[in-house]
C-alpha cells in the first residue's frame, strides 16, 4: 500500500471521462487500497481514481458514522439511479487544496455499484454521504466541485481560521 500524488486542478486527468471497469485484478485491489491510503493520509472523506491520474470508474468514500468510527464504501461503475431534496453547503476536494465553496447538490440519492468483488450493491444514502457519492461520482465525468460553486472560491483560512 503506498501514498499516490494526489492530481490538482489543471491537471488534464481530472477533467476526462473515466472508462468502465471491466474487471477487478490485482492491479485495481493495489489502486483501491492505495486510494483510502491516500485519502486518510490527505484527512479527506472521498477520492476518485482520476484524482490519482487513474481513468477507471472507481471512488472511495469514509465519511464515518456518529460515533466517529471508519465506515469505508468503494464504488465501481457507480451509477446514480435517483436524486430527491436540496442541501447546500461548503465543499472541499483534495484536488483544490486549501479553498471551498458553496455548492448544492441533493439532499438524498441512491446509486447503484459493484464492490472491489465486483458484486452488485444497491445503497441509499443521505446528507453528507450524499454529498460525497455526488461529488466522488463528478470526477468520473470530468466535473469538479468548482465547476458547481454558488458565488465564490473561499481560502479554508477566510472560513475557519488559521487551523485549516
Amino acid at each position: 500500500m503506498a501514498i499516490r500524488n494526489i492530481r490538482e486542478l489543471g491537471d488534464t486527468s481530472l477533467r476526462k471521462v473515466c472508462k468502465p471497469v471491466k474487471e477487478v485484478n490485482h492491479r485495481t485491489k493495489v489502486l483501491i487500497d492505495d486510494m483510502f491510503d491516500t485519502m486518510y493520509e490527505a484527512n479527506g472523506v472521498g477520492l476518485a481514481a482520476p484524482q490519482v491520474g487513474i481513468l477507471k470508474r472507481i471512488f472511495v468514500i469514509d465519511c464515518g458514522d456518529e460515533e466517529g468510527n471508519s465506515v469505508p464504501y468503494v464504488f465501481i461503475n457507480p451509477e446514480i439511479v435517483e436524486k430527491d431534496g436540496e442541501q447546500t453547503d461548503y465543499e472541499g476536494c483534495l484536488s483544490v487544496p486549501g479553498k471551498s465553496g458553496m455548492v448544492s447538490r441533493a439532499m438524498t440519492v441512491k446509486v447503484r455499484a459493484m464492490n472491489e468483488q465486483m458484486e452488485p450493491f444497491e445503497l441509499e444514502a443521505e446528507g453528507l454521504l450524499a454529498r460525497c457519492i455526488q461529488h466522488e461520482n463528478d470526477h468520473l465525468d470530468g466535473v469538479v466541485y468548482v465547476d458547481k460553486v454558488e458565488g465564490r472560491l473561499y481560502d479554508n483560512s477566510e472560513l475557519y481560521g488559521e487551523e485549516e
